[in-house]
């Protein structure tokens, strides 16, 4: 068990390193071998060129949409950015941070009776990582919310 002291100093960021870090190396060979493909074919006319390059620009753009997930925990709260979108929480507005077994990533349970996906730790590569950013990001949660007064968790 960790010592439940020991909070990471913020701002912070939790995103899943390797992951990305293959997401973006396909992204970029799978562009240029479709680019390569385009330029070294024959009898390709100019629109058949430009559609391999269009579909290796998009498949790109896809995994770098994958690869952008990530989760910040600032003073005044939390920002969680996901494959289509991001949003900005207050931590008083974080109930609890799941990461259970089975899970592909945790999960923030929120004020408003929701639960909110943060794909910026995800244990698929590097559970160990993800199980202590998951434990960082509860502390972080717990911590910031007990300092705030009328922050009743029920």
């Amino acid at each position: 068990m960790s010592d439940p002291t020991a909070l990471p100093t913020l701002p912070v960021t939790f995103r899943p390193g390797h992951t990305r870090a293959i997401l973006l190396t396909a992204a970029a060979a799978i562009f240029l071998t479709l680019s390569g493909v385009a330029l070294l074919l024959d009898g390709l006319g100019p629109g058949e060129r430009m559609s391999f390059v269009v579909t290796g620009a998009l498949i790109f753009w896809v995994l770098a949409r994958l690869a952008r997930v990530r989760v910040v925990a600032d003073e005044s709260g939390v920002t969680v950015v996901n494959i289509a979108g991001k949003r900005r929480l207050d931590w008083a507005e974080i109930l609890q941070v799941n990461l259970r077994p089975g899970d592909p990533w945790v999960f923030l349970n929120l004020s408003d009776g929701t639960s909110l996906p943060a794909l910026g730790i995800q244990p698929g590569i590097a559970r160990k990582r993800a199980i202590a950013d998951a434990r960082a990001l509860r502390a972080l949660a717990e911590a910031r919310s007990a300092v705030r007064p009328g922050a009743d968790q029920g």
